[in-house]
């Protein structure tokens, strides 16, 4: 019964309206309150208190009757798939919140110049809110999921998430999967993106300098710094294997003498 008289709360116009004004023709499906709990497998009840935590965005109003749309839908399956990975509703509403202020694909991924074709070589990846948790578990925080669309590995399209790497998405997943803390794999990744920054800004004060200042048609210079894209991922690629190599040889002789040390300190008497 408590169930049913939520149902009918503000679904029904005011007996004084005579003449309501006629509902504009929607885009997408609709429901009342009572058909979005039965599609979404929930109690209204259930439902209200999600409106009441603010885990949802408010209906369209039609008079004095609400209508939720398929992007309310969508958010209570992300609410139950959430909660049944061991998120608290809590949590979940400071994730929604993050996930509400992030930057929009657009935004993310830009606009191709018509006159080069882009360097990058990066697919980016869909994901809905909760094959996100799938990849990172427990390691989805307000705080990582805020660093991610700060960082601009995450945008936010519609209901989903976009990455904009499949490379990194599995990088980061591989990572994390290896016992390193999301939050670590985001930092690093925010100083490889700075470092990467200060590479790129390098090779375009080359181009600058010695390409673009000579006289030339565009087709030219078109060409020329098409023929440069292998050449400055070759170097930075060889550069950075070969510094890995140094600081993960120093590393491993480290770790090594700091062995033998303890090594010797437990055969003392």
């Amino acid at each position: 019964m408590a169930d049913q008289a939520a149902a009918n709360e503000s679904e029904h116009p005011h007996p004084d309206a005579a003449h309501p004004a006629p509902r504009p023709a929607p885009e997408g499906r609709e429901f009342r309150m009572a058909e979005l709990a039965e599609e979404a497998g929930i109690t209204v009840r259930t439902l209200r208190f999600y409106r009441e935590r603010k885990l949802l965005p408010p209906p369209r109003r039609d008079g004095r009757i609400a209508w939720y749309n398929e992007h309310h839908l969508a958010r209570l399956r992300t609410i139950g798939a959430l909660l049944e990975r061991g998120h608290t509703l809590g949590g979940i509403a400071e994730l929604l919140t993050a996930f509400e202020t992030g930057r929009d694909v657009g935004e993310l991924l830009g606009l191709a110049d018509p006159l080069l074709p882009a360097w990058s070589e990066e697919t980016p990846v869909r994901l809905t809110p909760e094959e996100l948790a799938d990849h990172f578990s427990q390691d989805i925080t307000p705080e990582n999921l805020t660093a991610s669309l700060s960082i601009g590995y995450l945008a936010v399209d519609g209901d989903e998430f976009v990455h904009i790497s499949r490379r990194l998405l599995d990088a980061s997943t591989d990572l994390v999967a290896q016992g390193i803390p999301l939050a670590a794999v985001l930092e690093a990744g925010r100083q490889v993106r700075a470092h990467a920054d200060a590479l790129a800004d390098l090779f375009a004060t080359l181009i600058r300098t010695h390409v673009l200042a000579a006289p030339q048609d565009v087709d030219q210079v078109a060409a020329t710094i098409e023929s440069l894209r292998p050449l400055t991922k070759g170097v930075v690629e060889a550069e950075l294997s070969m510094a890995m190599d140094r600081r993960i040889r120093t590393e491993v002789e480290n770790w090594l003498a700091e062995q033998a040390r303890r090594n010797d300190e437990d055969r003392e008497p």
